[in-house]
């Protein structure tokens, strides 16, 4: 037996409950909330789970392309524009890396944080995720990417003004602009032009890979080196080993991040930045890698004879613990309204 100290929403009073072993402790066991908050809450789980469920999607993907971005955004700007120390390529992968995470932190409790249409697509083929949520779910994800960058664009927009004028000046707008060093390169992913649309593959491949190879490491639950705490700036961290190593060589690491930032500069410039050929590349080569990536995970690391983490059961538990409190609460408000209603005649 152990005690909770438990504060009910408008009293500044605690009140110490006991709390039995193995008694699982809901937030709604804290205190009532706002009946307004409840009321939405009713209604989420019955008529919007699905749109919360997508938005949190939207909402994973803006998280970690706005923070990249706006580190790229400082990195790109400040070299165009000769103003030292202010971006380098190691900021831009610290802040992919920490908005992977926070964006895990955040929205993954809630979507299950696939937040890459690759992920999804492996859910969809090997894992029986519903195929129609699937595609709800990627155009989520775009469309998070998408505003993401716009919102990126705005808050940037009086430099990268400057930035395309001098640009200009020099003679290189049409060049440079739409390029990995230029403005529309803060948003998506365009090829070095030293480097050959089949190297490019391959590079995109091989990072793509990396990251699906760690991601399916930490989504072990026999792992003892991966605690789901963790499991964020595990993968938060490849993605920046992925920028830090190869991003030079054109990388786009993330489908929704490439579409979505190419859909938005096409928004800003038109068609002349959608990046030619290499733009299929970009979107589509991280949907094979991560397929093979799981692939090989399941072939050579899983045994089935490992045991479950204790960390991985208490996540497991969890989210059992929340569907069944939501159907018991969810039953009891159906109940309390047949009540109210009164016996039906026949």
């Amino acid at each position: 037996m152990s005690q909770v100290f438990i504060q009910k929403a408008g009293s500044a009073s605690e009140t110490v409950l006991p709390v039995p072993s193995g008694h699982r402790l809901h937030l709604a066991d804290f205190g009532t909330r706002p009946q307004f908050l409840t009321k939405w809450e009713s209604i989420r789980y019955r008529q919007a789970h699905c749109a919360v469920e997508c938005l949190a999607e939207a909402f994973g993907v803006f998280i970690f392309c706005y923070a990249g971005m706006g580190a790229t955004a400082s990195y790109i700007l400040g070299d165009i524009l000769k103003i030292p120390g202010i971006g380098s390529l190691l900021t831009i992968g610290l802040a992919y890396m920490a908005g992977i995470g926070l964006s895990l932190v955040i929205a993954s409790g809630t979507s299950g944080g696939h937040f890459n249409p690759a992920l999804t697509i492996v859910r969809v083929l090997f894992g029986k995720f519903p195929f129609w949520k699937g595609i709800r779910y990627i155009v989520a994800q775009i469309l998070g990417g998408y505003v993401a960058a716009l919102m990126t664009y705005w808050q940037w927009k009086h430099l990268i003004q400057e930035a395309e004028g001098a640009l200009a000046a020099a003679g290189l707008h049409e060049l440079a602009n739409f390029s990995v060093q230029g403005p529309a390169g803060i948003f998506t992913a365009y090829v070095n032009p030293a480097s050959p649309l089949g190297l490019a593959w391959v590079n995109e491949f091989m990072v793509d890979f990396f990251i699906g190879l760690v991601t399916f490491a930490c989504l072990d639950p026999t792992n003892l080196l991966a605690p789901p705490s963790l499991a964020p700036w595990f993968v938060g961290l490849a993605y920046a080993v992925g920028i830090w190593s190869y991003s030079p060589n054109a990388l786009a690491a993330n489908a929704a991040r490439d579409v979505g930032g190419r859909l938005a500069v096409i928004t800003i410039w038109g068609l002349k930045a959608s990046g030619g050929r290499y733009a299929a590349i970009a979107a589509l080569t991280n949907i094979p890698a991560t397929i093979v990536a799981y692939l090989v995970y399941e072939v050579l690391f899983v045994d089935s004879s490992r045991v479950v983490t204790h960390a991985h059961k208490e996540l497991v538990d969890g989210h059992m613990a929340h569907e069944d409190h939501q159907m018991k609460t969810h039953l009891a408000r159906l109940l309390s309204g047949a009540e109210e209603k009164g016996p039906v005649m026949a």
